[in-house]
């Protein structure tokens, strides 16, 4: 797949309408065009932006009943039983309509891809905007004490220097509809965001790997707190990245 045919099939990637064929050549080929890697993540910002500040109107409370009286009458008993060709095709048009909404319906993005999608968008944002720190520094002892009164919690913050990932300073983000923190680390030229957040009491959650748009994220939940990790870094870096953080998280 080349870049013109890719940049045609990328709206239809953002809205999840593409078939597996084409879904796995356009990941394939994000993971190696930094070009369309950033052309996809601006539809992901739009799409996103339009859906957090789109106007909803809900729907009359009488709609219901205004379609069953345009819909037609059911169709009157009749003493022979002869097939009405006009009836079965009402009912074939009926039933290609509940078909397509229903498919229509599954193939919407679940809540986790949306947010994996915003995860992805906040990382490139950051990075095209040349606003990947609000305070930059390598030490953690600078950085943890910048986010007090600025967030309601405390996020962990830790120096990865001597493991091959510097720590490079932090900002205030926004996902999922809260302030959370972006940390920011990098491995050699890749850069790596980790957003934080506190999450109610409860069971741990396990790493998951998912990859969006040619860029590689984990999530996971320890000690309270929501970690997303994002980069285009490869998988087994990444995952020693994340290993790194949750041998050092300590509890909300």
């Amino acid at each position: 797949m080349d870049c013109n045919e890719a940049i045609e099939l990328l709206p239809a990637q953002v809205d999840g309408e593409l078939g597996p064929r084409d879904a796995l050549r356009i990941e394939q080929h994000l993971q190696g065009c930094a070009a369309c890697r950033v052309e996809y993540a601006q539809l992901v910002a739009v799409r996103a932006a339009v859906k957090e500040h789109a106007t909803y109107f809900t729907a009359p409370h009488d709609l219901a009943r205004r379609i069953g009286r345009a819909l037609p009458a059911a169709p009157v008993p009749r003493a022979r039983r002869t097939w009405d060709w006009t009836n079965a095709g009402a009912l074939l048009a009926a039933m290609v309509a509940v078909a397509w909404s229903l498919g229509l319906y599954l193939t919407l993005p679940t809540g986790a891809d949306r947010l994996a999608d915003e995860v992805v968008a906040d990382h490139v944002r950051s990075m095209m905007s040349d606003h990947a720190t609000d305070v930059a520094s390598t030490d953690q002892h600078t950085v943890k004490p910048w986010f007090n009164g600025k967030l309601d919690f405390s996020p962990p913050v830790n120096d990865l220097t001597s493991e091959g990932f510097p720590l490079v300073g932090g900002r205030l983000d926004y996902l999922d509809h809260r302030p959370v923190a972006a940390l920011v680390y990098r491995h050699n030229q890749h850069v790596i965001n980790l957003f934080v957040a506190p999450v109610p009491a409860g069971k741990n959650v396990d790493p998951q790997q998912l990859t969006r748009q040619g860029y590689h994220l984990i999530h996971w939940v320890q000690g309270g707190m929501d970690f997303w990790a994002v980069s285009d870094v490869e998988t087994v870096q990444l995952d020693k990245f994340k290993n790194l953080i949750t041998a050092r998280a300590q509890p909300a």
